[in-house]
């Protein structure tokens, strides 16, 4: 089972963490893995190049664990509200997805959301 854990400030989401391989398939065609993976990497991507702003991530194949936040999504650390705008909203539509994949996944996904204040070394 995946955990995934959405980080979320004052409503606003800025990141989260992911832990585990989902168990849908075999380690390496575990094609509910891909899924995760790969909305995970255009999150990236488009913080870093869209949305020209700093993403913090961490990836561990090793312990299967994967973390991402962008300070740029919270008000105290990015002054053009747009771009804040669009940032958080990239974190919402991941959750939304999330929600939207338990209704059929709902054995290999385990979802939460902490409300706290960003921390990079959290």
């Amino acid at each position: 089972m995946t955990k995934i854990v959405f980080f979320r400030n004052d409503g606003i989401f800025y990141g989260f963490e992911e832990q585990g391989h989902t168990g849908f398939g075999e380690q390496g065609d575990d094609v509910l893995c891909a899924a995760l993976s790969a909305m995970t990497m255009l999150i990236i991507n488009t913080v870093e190049v869209a949305y020209s702003s700093s993403v913090d991530y961490t990836i561990d194949e090793k312990t299967t664990n994967i973390r991402v936040t962008s300070k740029a999504a919270l008000p105290e650390f990015e002054e053009d509200e747009l771009k804040r705008y669009a940032v958080s909203g990239i974190f919402l539509a991941y959750y939304k997805q999330i929600e939207d994949m338990l209704e059929e996944y709902y054995d290999y996904l385990d979802v939460s959301i902490i409300d706290r204040p960003y921390d990079a070394e959290s």
